[in-house]
């Protein structure tokens, strides 16, 4: 089926490849790279990803797409942070698919829209429908998705410009309420600290990454409002946390962590990725 109301790509040519060949073999060459995963056994409800341009947290972001390299989904939820900034706290593309290099994607307006009659049913607001945004978040997590993924699949795109542990905790309810059943995969595309040093980075972000190891929410959001720790995208780590303990996952995985310094050379400002699973181990269901 032809999807005429595309977001346009915002991206292709300045934070990834334009080229579809070059862009799908650079993508896979990151999930090459990531190689044997710590993990036999499982099935992976969730991830944590980064989206920084391709050529600094590519090789981070390989790990996260390698754990459901050749896996089918029929739905895919991919939660962000809104950049540009916003008052309301939840939006949504208006467009019915998504373009990149490498095809179009369309949006699942249905489970869209199921999830909106939950969520104002748990009393957390309205999702807001905007187009022709220019939000990164989303997009630099489809080519992998395009990549990794067997068949096709839906997206279901959710930009959050709220940082309220209230709204991530109802957003993960009705997240879970709404996919129930589905054979859906849910990211949560989030950096973690911004233009620290080295070290100060690396501190910070191992104490987010422990509580996040520990499948505890409520430990992210202490590390978070106690300066202990960052993440740009804490509203959809928390909600994607919350969503995937609800749908069964019990256990959560650091597959890598690195920071920009690695490409760029520069240690004095850094900015840290992480690649993350949250797994539903057989036994589980």
């Amino acid at each position: 089926m032809t999807i005429t109301n595309l977001r346009p790509s915002a991206l292709a040519g300045q934070w990834y490849r334009a080229n579809p060949q070059q862009l799908k073999q650079e993508v896979s060459g990151y999930m090459d790279h990531a190689g044997s995963l710590p993990f036999a056994q499982g099935e992976v409800v969730g991830l944590v990803a980064p989206h920084a341009g391709h050529v600094y947290s590519g090789p981070v972001a390989g790990h996260a797409f390698a754990a459901v390299r050749g896996h089918r989904y029929d739905t895919v939820a991919v939660l962000s942070p809104f950049h540009s900034g916003q008052i309301v706290p939840m939006l949504t593309t208006a467009h019915d698919g998504y373009s990149t290099p490498l095809g179009s994607i369309p949006v699942d307006v249905e489970n869209l829209s199921r999830l909106g009659e939950r969520l104002d049913k748990l009393g957390g607001g309205s999702i807001i429908r905007i187009s022709r945004d220019s939000e990164h978040a989303i997009e630099i997590e489809l080519p992998f998705l395009q990549t990794a993924l067997e068949g096709g699949f839906k997206l279901l795109p959710l930009m959050l410009a709220t940082f309220h542990a209230e709204d991530a905790g109802l957003l993960g309810a009705a997240l879970a309420d709404t996919l129930a059943g589905q054979n859906a995969l849910l990211v949560a595309s989030s950096d973690l600290s911004h233009f620290y040093p080295q070290e100060a980075a690396n501190r910070l972000d191992q104490n987010i990454l422990d509580a996040v190891a520990r499948f505890d929410p409520a430990e992210v959001l202490d590390v978070y409002l106690n300066g202990k720790g960052q993440a740009c995208g804490l509203t959809s780590i928390l909600a994607v946390m919350a969503a995937a303990r609800r749908l069964g996952a019990s256990e959560a995985r650091i597959l890598h962590y690195d920071t920009s310094g690695t490409v760029s050379g520069d240690y004095r400002r850094v900015v840290g990725y992480s690649a993350a699973v949250f797994l539903r181990k057989s036994d589980d269901l």
